[in-house]
């Protein structure tokens, strides 16, 4: 068995193990043991990935491996993985790692919760090492399905509406991957699924211009293009807290990866031609988010609709098809993921202690939980592009590499995206002044508030450490993010 394929079996042998456990102690430690062995198998392909390319392997996908699944379709359980989609991985494996810390009391249904929380897992782990289309497809689709659970039964606030409303928009997309999936395989005569094969045949023109919108749509769907975005603030919004974290952190990810691996990089003819459609749509969604969390009034309203502008950005910098901005995409994923994470679970546990994500009803937490408000402040910092944390990595390298596109329309687009910097810091610095600072409020006794206990300490100080070491080390990340992009997509 190819050792990618662990990605996939550990999940799996973590809900057999939940299945078999009898107390909430025993489901923490299988849990626990789980997402540990995860973290620590990314932590190593990454170190094992590097010291390939270093050892002078040049393949395409390393430790690739492909067996027959469905031989009438030519489908097969192909994986393998590059630069980019080793950092998914990794970025996976820390998400899954701290939301485990982060949901470590909870109480209801917590074998049901962290059962479903695991195949989520197992459908995301799957997408990224996938090379086979259907394959990638099906990993997708695992990766939705639990969502409408774990949202509907341990989500809160109109929680069956936003359940709902995020399964048919993101069913939707899927339909129309499915029939851009179909339309790529039958329209480049290949014999297999398998992207990596396709791309060398090429797709005829014709085909890219008809299938070519329909698969950036449906991965643009969960990747909050606007305007098929509305699922995002609901869903965000009434998920549990280590839902929000994977739900932000990685499963919007996915639609960004798949318009880039398999939108981009196999249509890259027809996503010229058609781009700057989709590049107006995503400059309005960078600056529609980043407006709309300044009038919002709840915590997580706020970050959900921060989210739609930053992944916004992950596709204008796509769309710009140049190494630069690609490079700066991939960045921007791997920071918002880690940013994101780390604000739904500081929300998660201040509405735990307040029972309110209404910034009208706090103020002056710093007085009560000034290691929850620290956090909150450097979460916001690196949201807002502080130098020295990931997000001004990750932005710059996106309007640098997007400026260089040499033409009035491309460079206007990249003057109004860098105004969402300006927005940015407007909402968070007065967020921040809002619930911090000031006198004690809130529902009775505010000062009667805990601090953080042990293991949400752990969980945000590990994210806080990765999107620190991202943005004051950066350079051997963007390298490997570089070296995979220079290899796929069509260069300006």
């Amino acid at each position: 068995m190819n050792f990618l394929s662990l990605f996939v079996l550990i999940p799996v042998l973590m809900m057999l193990g939940l299945w078999v456990s009898r107390s909430i102690a025993q489901i923490r430690i299988v849990m626990a043991a789980g997402a540990s062995a995860l973290l620590a198998l990314a932590v190593s392909l990454v170190f094992l990935y590097r010291g390939a390319r270093a050892g002078g392997d040049t393949s395409d996908m390393l430790f690739a491996d492909s067996r027959v699944w469905y031989e009438p379709l030519n489908i097969h359980y192909a994986v393998g993985i590059d630069g980019i989609s080793a950092l998914m991985l990794l970025l996976s494996a820390i998400i899954v790692f701290t939301g485990v810390f982060a949901s470590w009391r909870m109480k209801e249904q917590t074998k049901e919760f962290f059962l479903w929380y695991c195949l989520l897992s197992t459908g995301v782990f799957g997408f990224f090492i996938s090379l086979d289309l259907f394959t990638m497809f099906l990993f997708y689709e695992v990766a939705l399905i639990p969502m409408y659970l774990l949202i509907g039964v341990w989500g809160s606030g109109r929680k069956e509406y936003s359940a709902m409303k995020l399964t048919l928009m993101l069913m939707g997309g899927s339909a129309f991957i499915l029939m851009g999936i179909l339309g790529i395989y039958f329209g480049s005569g290949a014999v297999t699924m398998n992207f990596t094969e396709i791309a060398k045949l090429g797709i005829p023109p014709e085909m890219q211009r008809v299938f070519f919108p329909l698969t950036f749509i449906g991965f643009g769907v969960l990747g909050a293009l606007f305007p098929f975005h509305t699922w995002s603030p609901d869903g965000h919004a009434s998920a549990p807290t280590a839902v929000s974290m994977l739900h932000a952190g990685v499963l919007m990810k996915l639609g960004g990866y798949g318009c880039f691996r398999i939108a981009i990089c196999l249509m890259p003819e027809a996503a010229a031609e058609q781009a700057w459609l989709f590049l107006l749509l995503t400059a309005t969604g960078v600056i529609y988010g980043a407006f709309s969390a300044c009038v919002q009034k709840d915590l997580k309203y706020i970050n959900a609709y921060s989210s739609v502008s930053h992944c916004s950005l992950v596709l204008f910098a796509i769309l710009m098809m140049t190494r630069t901005a690609s490079t700066g995409a991939v960045l921007q994923m791997l920071s918002h993921g880690l940013m994101t994470a780390l604000f739904f679970a500081l929300i998660g546990m201040i509405y735990g202690r307040t029972h309110t994500r209404d910034i009208r009803e706090m103020s002056g937490l710093m007085k009560t939980m000034p290691f929850l408000s620290v956090c909150y402040v450097m979460a916001g910092l690196a949201n807002l592009g502080l130098p020295g944390l990931s997000g001004f990595v990750a932005e710059m390298t996106i309007f640098v590499g997007s400026f260089e596109v040499n033409d009035p329309f491309h460079r206007t687009l990249t003057i109004i995206a860098t105004a969402s910097i300006v927005i940015t810091a407007v909402y968070i610095l007065r967020l921040i002044g809002k619930i911090l600072y000031g006198e004690t409020a809130g529902h009775g006794a505010t000062v009667q508030l805990t601090d953080a206990t042990w293991d949400e300490r752990f969980a945000v100080i590990f994210l806080i450490v990765a999107i620190a070491g991202l943005g004051l080390a950066p350079w051997g990340i963007s390298n490997m993010i570089s070296n995979s992009v220079g290899a796929v997509i069509t260069l300006n």
